[in-house]
This record gives structure tokens, C-alpha cells and sequence, in this order.
């Protein structure tokens, strides 16, 4: 995004990225869309290079803290995931029961026009908020725990590990629903 102070220098580092949907609207709140996130990670870390080494999907934002392996770029990932996950999370939308539904196309129809990024409906902010974090520890330590306290800090769960949408099992040796690298 021009005029971002957070940018992504080294496509190969790992970065600690936060996507906010649109107005900070609260899209994960229905159960139907949650999937299409965990299955696009997966893919993405399946085809596309993605190591991640933390997630976490909340109401309307999902942080990360991943990179992109050779010879992929984490820009160019990114740009697929929030393409991808955009186009099948409205797509969606349209096709289940949703009582939110025109409320929600106008907001996405709304952005995308004020934007002009986007040609029909825009559900990502532009802004990835990259946080480089290769070659300092603590920081990538504290990005990890700050990921899987968000469902805590929201009271939605007593401990992280419980938290259905999360990398925060994987840290205690259960397989959770995205192919994770434990760093520790």
C-alpha cells in the first residue's frame, strides 16, 4: 500500500502479518467461512512455499507469522491467499443462508469502488502490516504468543490451546487444522 510505513524487504524473512477485513466488519463470526481460511493456509503452504509458523482467525482480522520459502515470494502469497480467499468467501455469502447479506455486499461493493482495487467486491484491507521478525528471537517469540493469546484477550476461550481457529494446539502437540512448523 503506497505511503505504508510496513513493508515486506526480503520475500524470504519471517514476517509477522495481520489481514483485517474491510471496516473491521465481523465476517468469521459464521462458521461457514472460517473453513475457506484454513483450507487456503494449507494450500498455500502446500503449493505456493507458505511455512507458517503461527495463525490465528478471529471475527474480522487473522494474524500470521510465517514466510515464504525459494523460490516463492511471501508478497506474491499473500496477494493469492487474500485474492482467493475474497472471491470464495463472497461467493459464499451469496450462497448460503446469511441474513447479513446485502449489508455485507454493499460494504465489500462500497470498498472496491472506493479503493479501485478491487473490480466487484473488496473483504481485505490493502494493508498486510508486515513486521519483519528473522534474527531476533524474542521477537518472534512474543509474535507467537500474541497470536494465540487473541481468542484469550477476547475471553472467547480460558486458555489458547482450546481455540478451535488457531495455531496454538500445535505448540502442545496436537495437530491443529493448518500445517504448522513449531519453533519451539
Amino acid at each position: 500500500m503506497a505511503g505504508d510505513r510496513y513493508l515486506i524487504i526480503n520475500q524470504h524473512d519471517i514476517y509477522f502479518l495481520t489481514f483485517t477485513v474491510v471496516e473491521w466488519i465481523d465476517v468469521f463470526t459464521r462458521k461457514d467461512y472460517k473453513p475457506i481460511i484454513t483450507d487456503s493456509l494449507n494450500y498455500c503452504a502446500e503449493q505456493k512455499g507458505l511455512e507458517c509458523f503461527a495463525w490465528v482467525l478471529m471475527s474480522n482480522h487473522m494474524h500470521l507469522v510465517a514466510r515464504a520459502n525459494p523460490p516463492f515470494r511471501m508478497s506474491d502469497v499473500i496477494r493469492d491467499f487474500k485474492k482467493f480467499t475474497s472471491k470464495k468467501i463472497v461467493d459464499t455469502i451469496q450462497l448460503i443462508p446469511e441474513s447479513r447479506r446485502e449489508w455485507l455486499m454493499h460494504k465489500f461493493e462500497f470498498a472496491a469502488h472506493s479503493t479501485g482495487r478491487a473490480e466487484h467486491y473488496k473483504l481485505w484491507q490493502d494493508s498486510n502490516h508486515p513486521i519483519c521478525l528473522e534474527g531476533n528471537a524474542e521477537w518472534f517469540r512474543q509474535r507467537i504468543d500474541y497470536t494465540h493469546q487473541n481468542p484469550v484477550k477476547q475471553m472467547i476461550v480460558a486458555k489458547a490451546e482450546d481455540y478451535l481457529y488457531s495455531s496454538a494446539c500445535d505448540y502442545t502437540g496436537v495437530q491443529g487444522l493448518v500445517k504448522v512448523t513449531v519453533a519451539f
